[in-house]
């Protein structure tokens, strides 16, 4: 009994805290909670609460604050996820307007994440290195001139122009498009190199020249989008979140040096849909050691890429939690060609 009240004191500290950014003493306990317990039952369980290092006091006379490990107990006891309003669905739902273009999915989706969590705002694309390839196409733009298009499974699609030595004609590009769909279809991005190898020597001799200009250009084309890249929003979030750093001039050091994001929500990977929370000093990386991540990944069918809001620590857990699993979902549904849920 006494271990549940003080996880009720503890939760009504974080709530508190991250409404009002002061230190919580015990009268506001009272005034604001109906924790059913006397003043005096309150401040001794804030000061076992203090003893287990779940709170601390951040100057002699103040209330209290909630500590890295207060808010690890705080968001591992959730029982329930914050519902999204009408108001955060409707925002969501603007995502499945106009065409789905990938570059414009990922665009609407982070400025979404930003706006409806005021933190920072990050979505991995989806790269080639985590998908498969589910089809080429080749595409006559002039007699000795054509677009190749790689649309993967992951919703990407990357394409890339080829000048060949000579003319090719429609029964040639129509014998090469079968080949290269061949070599490469339904392979991830290793494999489909290997393949390459061999595309040049078993073609029709009178096309082995196009055969390796196409496999040349598809080769680059795949260790090109093996690179990961990111989309940020809201970076402008962390002025109004300063007084929640002492500096937030490392932690945007951090969010501009992408890789340190990448390292991070690459070691948060979770199911497609389910939530990961890094707390603090969790984070293990410089100039973080004051904020949260709270990050999902999504995918077709199967997690391809990583997303996430970055902010204080003094952040609304439970919001953020629900706006990003949804943000995943949706993305998910997209990319697997569903109709998200409305």
């Amino acid at each position: 009994m006494a271990d549940q009240r003080r996880m009720d004191v503890l939760k009504a500290i974080v709530q508190d805290y991250v409404s009002t950014g002061e230190p919580v003493g015990s009268r506001g306990l009272v005034e604001r909670h109906d924790l059913g317990v006397s003043p005096a039952t309150i401040r001794n369980d804030m000061a076992a609460l203090e003893e287990e290092g779940l709170i601390a006091q951040p100057h002699t006379s103040a209330g209290r604050v909630p500590t890295d490990a207060g808010y690890r107990v705080f968001v591992d006891q959730l029982s329930t996820i914050k519902p999204l309003t009408a108001a955060e669905r409707r925002a969501i739902r603007t995502l499945l307007d106009g065409p789905l273009d990938l570059d414009m999915i990922v665009h609407r989706a982070v400025r979404a994440l930003a706006q409806l969590t005021q933190q920072v705002a990050v979505i991995q694309y989806p790269s080639l290195g985590g998908a498969t390839i589910r089809q080429v196409e080749l595409v006559e733009l002039a007699p000795a001139r054509c677009l190749v298009v790689i649309i993967t499974d992951a919703g990407r699609v990357e394409q890339r122009l080829v000048q060949f030595a000579a003319p090719l004609g429609a029964d040639a590009v129509s014998a090469l498009r079968a080949k290269l769909n061949q070599a490469v279809q339904g392979l991830g991005p290793l494999d489909a190199e290997t393949n390459l190898d061999n595309l040049s020597p078993s073609a029709d001799p009178a096309l082995r020249g196009a055969a390796q200009t196409l496999a040349e250009a598809l080769r680059a084309a795949i260790r090109a989008e093996r690179q990961d890249r990111l989309a940020l929003a809201g970076t402008s979030n962390l002025a109004r979140s300063s007084g929640d750093f002492r500096s937030f001039m490392p932690v945007l050091e951090a969010i501009e040096e992408q890789v340190v994001l990448l390292k991070l929500l690459s070691e948060m990977s979770a199911d497609s849909g389910q939530v990961a929370i890094r707390i603090g000093h969790e984070t293990t990386q410089a100039g973080l050691e004051e904020t949260s991540l709270v990050a999902s990944t999504y995918g077709a069918g199967r997690a391809v890429a990583h997303l996430g809001v970055l902010g204080p620590t003094r952040m609304d857990y439970p919001g953020s939690i629900a706006v990003v699993r949804a943000i995943a979902l949706y993305l998910s549904r997209i990319l697997s060609g569903g109709e998200p849920r409305r």
